[in-house]
């Protein structure tokens, strides 16, 4: 469903420690990131909390550290790397080691106010292609909801295969399951 995010291996919902769940990723070591891959890790980052609003129309505060995760990210992509059109090929970032005993910043309040303003956007723009994904394939949530209701983990290598570009589709079987189930439930 997204392109370039890590595969997803395995997921609960049973709380764990602090988590209320957790998701394991199968992440490719890569030491230089395009922005449709930045775009689609925080897109899938936030599936959790788009989940939410889907699912109950609501949103709760487990998704903090998934909203801190990807505010760095989006942070970097505007401040560091230089990944965003409105404020152009530039970096504030000091590689050197130099701004350390700096105690100012390298850029004016309407700078910051513009970094704050597109780190916002990146977020809610990846935000809202979760709700949309989710919706999209909401008969595949409600069989997954149900089956981690009877299961405490589930391995996605039963639920997924390979598809186009190496893209993940639902398997044959859980389509049909699928079909079954939307089929008896009202949406």
């Amino acid at each position: 469903m997204l392109k370039y995010a890590a595969p997803l291996v395995k997921v609960t919902i049973v709380p764990r420690g602090h988590s209320l769940g957790a998701a394991w990723y199968l992440p490719e070591e890569r030491l230089i990131l395009r922005t449709e891959q930045m775009l689609d890790e925080m897109c899938a980052t936030l599936g959790g909390r788009a989940a939410e609003k889907i699912m109950f129309n609501k949103i709760s505060t487990g998704a903090l550290s998934d909203l801190e995760k990807v505010t760095r990210q989006a942070r970097a992509m505007v401040s560091v790397y230089g990944l965003n059109s409105a404020l152009g090929n530039i970096t504030y970032h000091d590689s050197s080691g130099q701004s350390d005993y700096n105690f100012t910043k390298p850029y004016s309040e309407k700078t910051a106010q513009k970094i704050d303003e597109e780190i916002s956007a990146i977020i809610e723009r990846q935000y809202k292609r979760a709700c949309e994904i989710l919706k999209k394939n909401k008969g595949i949530s409600y069989f997954l909801g149900g089956k981690f209701e009877h299961e405490d983990q589930g391995i996605f290598e039963d639920i997924f295969e390979c598809g186009e570009a190496g893209l993940l589709k639902p398997k044959k079987e859980l389509i049909t399951a699928t079909k079954k189930l939307v089929n008896q439930i009202t949406i």
